[in-house]
């Protein structure tokens, strides 16, 4: 008796074991945080996240890698989604901290044509013209948040000062 309880105990810990991570992935697949995984922005997102804390410590190698990876992302996110201004502007960011202003520049504008209000890409753009010299221009996208109650006003208006 107590060997055939014993084998019907072990089968069912056998049975739920190999049942048990089989219905555990299954379950997570329609959760939000896996979508996020899924979203080549929102991922991108989260590499510049990382990549701004690793410039803040003057980590600045480590954050050049990690805003490539961002780039990357932003780039098959631009390919489903050429007319979102975010992505645009992600798009400038990431390769205006890669060094390739031109290219950068390129996306602010074309951001700028869909959103000529986003406070984002006036900011960032106005960085870049002041990163290659051109502090008028920079003046133009400082004048344009003058009235935007944000912090994209404040950031851009100490760039501009310290040069």
């Amino acid at each position: 008796m107590f060997k055939r309880i014993f084998i019907i105990l072990v089968s069912a810990f056998i049975f739920v074991q190999y049942l048990g991570p089989s219905y555990g992935a299954g379950g997570d697949s329609g959760s939000s945080d896996s979508s996020d995984y899924s979203d080549p922005y929102k991922e991108a997102g989260k590499f510049v996240k990382r990549a701004k804390k690793l410039e803040s410590k003057n980590k600045i190698e480590r954050a050049e890698k990690l805003y490539s990876k961002a780039l990357e992302k932003l780039q098959q996110a631009y390919k489903t989604d050429r007319n979102n201004p975010d992505i645009l502007n992600y798009l400038g960011f990431t390769l205006r901290k890669t060094g390739k202003f031109k290219e950068a520049e390129k996306f602010y504008l074309a951001g700028l044509k869909i959103k000529p209000d986003h406070n984002g890409i006036n900011e960032y753009l106005g960085e870049l013209y002041v990163k290659t010299g051109r502090i008028e221009l920079a003046k133009e996208r400082l004048a344009v948040l003058k009235d935007c109650n944000c912090e994209e006003y404040t950031e851009l208006k100490l760039v501009i000062e310290k040069n």
